[in-house]
C-alpha cells in the first residue's frame, strides 16, 4: 500500500474519535475517498475520507482508532485516492484485504502504480467474449459454460458449500491460453474459512499463478470495500499490460454490500431499499464492468462474484441488482444439497447467457451446445415425471416417464455430482452427459441430430 508522498502538510486539529472514525477540523482542499496517512508516536495508520463538510473532514481509519489519543495524531492527505503497485510481484502472494502481506514476505512492489478505482473501459474497444474458461466442474462446464471476459455470479444461501465451490474453481480453472492467473478476493470470511481457502489454494499459489486477498470478518469494513477494487486493479494490469487470462473470484459480495451500507450510514447518506445506499447498483456495476477483453490486447479479465441471498430471497437488492448487471447466474439449491449432490447446482435455474459464444464447434466440442440443450430439456421433463410419481405412484407412470426418472438419477449420480477435489476434463464431462441420455428412448432425443446420435450415444446407459 502506498502512502502520501507529496505536500507532506500534516493536520492535527482532531475534533472527535468515534469508533473507527476520526473527525478533523481546519482542513482545506480534501475530497471524498482521498487517502491519508495517520501518524502516531512510533507507528503509522491509514485512512480514507468518508465525508467533507466545509472545513470538517471525517476519515475512517483502516486499522481502527483503538489506543489513539487526539493530541498525538497528525494526518497527511495524499491529494489522490489510494494507489497500489501492480505487476507480477503479486503472484504467489497472500495479503490482507488492503494488500499488506500475510505470508511473512516483504511488501509487494512494482514499477507502476494504479488507482484502485480503475479506469472506465472504452466500450468501443471491447471485444466480445468468445473462448471458454473450463473450471473442471462438470455442471458448470457442460450446462453453464464460463467464457473469457464474462461476469457469471454464483447465487447461494447460508449453509451451502459456495465457498468450497469457489475455491475448487480457483484451484482448477484454465482457459487453455499461454498463461492463466487467478485473483481470489475474500471478504468478510471467518478465520476458519480463511484457513481453508489458504490450504485449498496452496498448490496454485506456490506455482505463482494465484493472488490471495483475504479480508476477515473482524477486519475494518472500509477494508472490505477496498478488497475487490484492489483485486480488480491487480487483474487489469496482469491482463491488459502483461497479456494474461485472469479469473477474479470475489466472495462474498453480500458482505461487501453490507460494508457499503455501513459506510453509507457513517456518511449520513439517505438510505434507499432495505437501508442500502441509492448508488448500490452503480457501485456494483463499477466493479463487475471492469471485466472483459480489449481489442488489440491478448489478456482478459473474467469475474465470478459469489453472493449469499439472505433467507434465500433472490429479490434481495444484492442478488437482484447483480442479476441485472451480469450475464447469467449459477444458482445453488438447498433441495439439491439435501439429495447429497455436490456441487448443489440447480441446473434449471442456472444460465450462462454467453455460453453460445464460448462453446460448440471450434471452441469446446461440436456436440456441446446440443447436448446441453437436450440435458436441460430432459431434466425439466424428469422433474415433472417425479412430481407425478409422488401423486399417483411410480407404478402408474408410463414407460417413458419411468425412463425420465431413471435418466435424472443417472444424470445426478454421473454428471452433476462430483468430488470436491475432482477435476474433470471436458471430454469426460460430455461423456457422462451422453451416458445419462442413453437412458431415454431414442425418439425422445429430439434436440440431437442423427449424426451426433450415431457418433456419441452409447448403446447402454450407465454411471461413470
Amino acid at each position: 500500500m502506498t502512502t502520501p508522498t507529496h505536500g507532506q502538510l500534516s493536520h492535527g486539529d482532531v475534533r472527535e474519535l468515534r469508533g473507527p472514525l476520526l473527525v478533523m477540523g481546519d482542513v482545506d482542499d480534501v475530497g471524498w475517498d482521498e487517502f491519508a496517512a495517520v501518524d502516531l508516536p512510533g507507528q503509522e495508520r491509514h485512512g480514507l475520507v468518508l465525508e467533507v463538510d466545509h472545513d470538517l473532514v471525517t476519515l475512517q481509519v483502516l486499522e481502527g482508532t483503538a489506543g489513539m489519543a487526539p493530541g498525538d495524531i497528525r494526518v497527511r492527505f495524499a491529494g489522490r485516492p489510494l494507489h497500489i503497485p501492480v505487476g507480477r510481484g503479486w503472484l504467489g502472494r497472500v495479503c490482507n484485504g488492503r494488500g499488506e502481506p500475510l505470508d511473512g514476505g516483504p511488501p509487494v512492489t512494482g514499477a507502476t502504480e494504479l488507482p484502485v478505482g480503475g479506469w472506465p473501459m472504452n466500450p468501443v474497444l471491447r471485444d466480445p467474449p468468445q473462448e471458454p474458461v473450463l473450471t473442471g466442474v462438470s455442471v458448470i462446464d457442460a450446462l453453464t459454460t464460463l467464457v473469457r471476459g464474462q461476469k457469471l455470479p454464483i447465487f447461494s444461501v447460508a449453509g451451502l458449500p459456495h465457498l468450497t465451490l469457489a475455491t475448487q474453481i480457483a484451484a482448477q480453472a484454465t482457459s487453455g491460453g499461454a498463461t492463466f492467473r487467478v485473483v481470489f478476493a475474500a471478504m468478510g470470511l471467518t478465520h476458519a474459512d480463511i484457513a481453508y481457502v489458504r490450504d485449498r489454494l496452496e498448490e496454485r499459489s506456490a506455482a505463482g499463478e494465484l493472488v490471495l486477498l483475504l479480508n476477515a470478518a473482524d477486519d475494518p469494513v472500509i477494508e472490505r470495500i477496498l478488497t475487490p477494487r484492489i483485486a480488480l486493479t491487480i487483474a487489469e494490469h496482469l491482463a491488459f499490460a502483461e497479456g494474461d487470462d485472469v479469473l477474479v473470484i470475489m466472495s462474498d459480495m453480500t458482505s461487501y454490500a453490507e460494508a457499503l451500507r455501513e459506510v453509507s450510514a457513517a456518511r449520513r447518506e439517505i438510505p434507499a431499499r432495505r437501508g442500502y445506499p441509492g448508488y448500490l447498483y452503480s457501485d456494483l456495476a463499477g466493479l463487475y464492468e471492469r471485466c472483459g477483453r480489449v481489442r488489440g490486447r491478448a489478456g482478459s479479465v473474467t469475474v465470478i462474484p459469489v453472493l449469499t441471498m439472505p433467507a434465500g430471497d433472490i429479490t434481495h437488492p444484492v442478488p437482484d441488482l447483480t442479476g441485472y448487471i451480469t450475464e447469467g447466474q449459477v444458482v445453488l439449491s438447498a433441495d439439491v444439497d439435501a439429495r447429497g449432490i455436490y456441487p448443489p447446482v440447480d441446473a434449471l435455474s442456472s444460465l450462462s447467457r454467453l455460453m453460445r459464444s464460448g462453446a460448440g464447434r471450434g471452441r469446446t466440442r461440436e456436440d456441446h451446445l446440443d447436448v446441453a440443450a437436450q440435458v436441460l430439456a430432459a431434466l425439466a421433463r424428469a422433474r415433472q415425471a417425479a412430481e407425478l410419481a409422488e401423486l399417483v405412484g411410480a407404478d402408474a407412470l408410463s414407460g417413458t416417464d419411468r425412463s425420465y426418472i431413471a435418466y435424472r438419477d443417472l444424470l445426478e449420480r454421473g454428471l452433476l455430482n462430483q468430488g470436491r477435489d475432482e477435476r474433470r476434463s471436458l471430454e469426460d464431462t460430455l461423456g457422462r452427459a451422453w451416458q445419462a441420455l442413453a437412458a431415454l428412448p431414442r425418439h425422445e432425443l429430439t434436440m440431437l441430430s442423427l449424426d451426433l446420435l450415431e457418433r456419441y450415444l452409447p448403446d447402454e446407459p450407465g454411471p461413470r
